[in-house]
């Protein structure tokens, strides 16, 4: 390994560059590792350029796994959900929980809406009256100088919603949002949005400047900036699923259905009561809700910063799921703020987003969001199933079994023998290498 760790152009350099210089400053077998890299790189060399194309200064491709969940009835329709995600017991999770959902009447889903939310933040020392009394005026013109962006979102059914203007200088000495919502159709919207909110900012810098209302010293005005927010509560999708309590039928150990369902509402609940139960709880549900987004193409970064701040609306972070057991019927639902888009960015241009799409039925950004949600219920659903019944490890130490058998460089005899080995045994790392030592210590002698 060389000693020089710093490089100056690095994003000039050719990819065959970038490789070279990295492995030989950061790796003891230079050659071998260039030759790993490029192993995972795409044969195909246009599909290779449209992925090198999504991201900067890209030496390698990154592999995912690629799973579906069968079995998915929601609103009455079939799906195999395309899940990408690296933890073992989360798709087979998701298929179980769609499982036994199947004949118990499945998901129904619905969307609440779907307002995103845009913000010019400005600071002005202009009289707050004066700026609230020609506000009115001020719509108008921020709509008629944004018609050219939001025409064909218009022709789509969507658009700008509506502007606000909102007054924080109790908490910040001159400090104004203009804040505006926005209906992006099938697409997430972000380009769309912060196109429209730049020239919002365009806009109020040329009012302020030459609206007679004003006067000399109210006339300027400090952009801070103009960006979408990812916090999007009126973009909401609710998953629900119900039956009547006797219909749950028998869990592990002899569990009845009524003490089932009295368990599992008292977890729920306490998700509600304790942020440290609900921060795990509610990354459970990520867990589904991040593999379909991620297998769509969409940003699953921007949904989970949502969710949870949704999951903290009221100053407290709290379960993002609730459940109910009145009346002999057992119901647990979940709301969720989704920003999802099936048209734009790389829902189109990912070959296997596109396929994930297409699996899906080409839905349009509504229908992507309840699918979502019904996945993030359904994963839900079978942790804490799990979690009032045998336990969590039980299940996922032993969907783990395969990743320890690997972590050994067990061969397929020895795999085959564990698993018969670990059928009705406790899981674990010491227990896995102890069951191999002894077997080949065995086949040794």
């Amino acid at each position: 390994m060389s000693g020089n760790k710093t490089i100056s152009g690095f994003s000039k350099l050719s990819k065959a560059g970038k490789i070279k210089w990295i492995v030989e400053n950061f790796f003891r077998d230079p050659e071998h590792v260039m030759r790993e890299l490029k192993s995972y790189w795409y044969h195909d060399d246009e599909q290779q350029r449209l992925l090198d194309g999504f991201s900067e200064n890209t030496i390698c491709n990154f592999p995912m796994p690629y799973g579906v969940a069968p079995n998915f009835l929601i609103n009455g329709r079939l799906y195999v959900v395309p899940m990408v995600i690296e933890e073992s017991s989360v798709v087979a999770a998701a298929s179980s929980s769609a499982n036994f959902w199947l004949s118990r009447g499945g998901f129904k889903a619905e969307t609440l809406g779907l307002k995103k939310v845009g913000q010019v933040h400005f600071t002005w020392n202009g009289k707050a009256q004066k700026l609230k009394s020609v506000f009115g005026e001020l719509q108008t013109v921020l709509r008629k100088d944004t018609a050219a962006f939001t025409a064909n979102m218009e022709k789509r059914g969507g658009g700008a919603l509506g502007i606000e203007l909102i007054d924080l200088t109790h908490l910040e000495a001159g400090y104004y949002q203009l804040k505006a919502t926005f209906d992006t159709r099938d697409s997430m919207g972000a380009n769309f949005i912060n196109s429209v909110l730049e020239q919002y900012a365009r806009t109020l810098e040329r009012f302020l400047a030459t609206h007679p209302v004003f006067d000399q010293s109210e006339r300027e005005v400090t952009i801070i900036m103009s960006i979408l927010s990812n916090y999007t509560p009126g973009c909401l999708a609710r998953a629900t699923v119900e039956c009547r309590v006797d219909e749950l039928g028998k869990f592990p150990g002899g569990m009845d259905a009524a003490t089932f369902a009295h368990k599992f509402c008292k977890a729920v609940r306490i998700a509600h009561l304790d942020p440290h139960r609900a921060t795990t709880h509610n990354k459970g549900i990520f867990n589904g809700i991040d593999a379909v987004v991620l297998a769509t193409a969409n940003d699953f970064r921007a949904v989970e910063a949502c969710g949870h701040t949704y999951a903290a609306r009221d100053g407290k972070y709290r379960s993002l799921s609730y459940c109910s057991v009145e009346n002999g019927i057992f119901r647990f639902w979940l709301d969720i703020p989704l920003a999802l888009g099936t048209v734009g960015g790389l829902t189109k241009l990912h070959p296997i987003a596109r396929r994930s799409l297409e699996l899906l039925g080409n839905p349009n950004a509504e229908e992507l969001m309840m699918v979502v949600a019904s996945a993030g219920l359904a994963q839900n659903f079978a942790a804490l199933r799990s979690l009032v019944t045998t336990g969590i490890q039980q299940g996922h130490m032993k969907m783990h079994l395969a990743n320890i058998l690997n972590h050994f460089d067990a061969d397929e005899n020895e795999k085959t023998a564990a698993m018969a080995h670990f059928a009705d045994k406790a899981v674990s790392f010491t227990a896995v290498r102890e069951f191999l030592e002894k077997m080949r210590a065995h086949a040794e002698v």
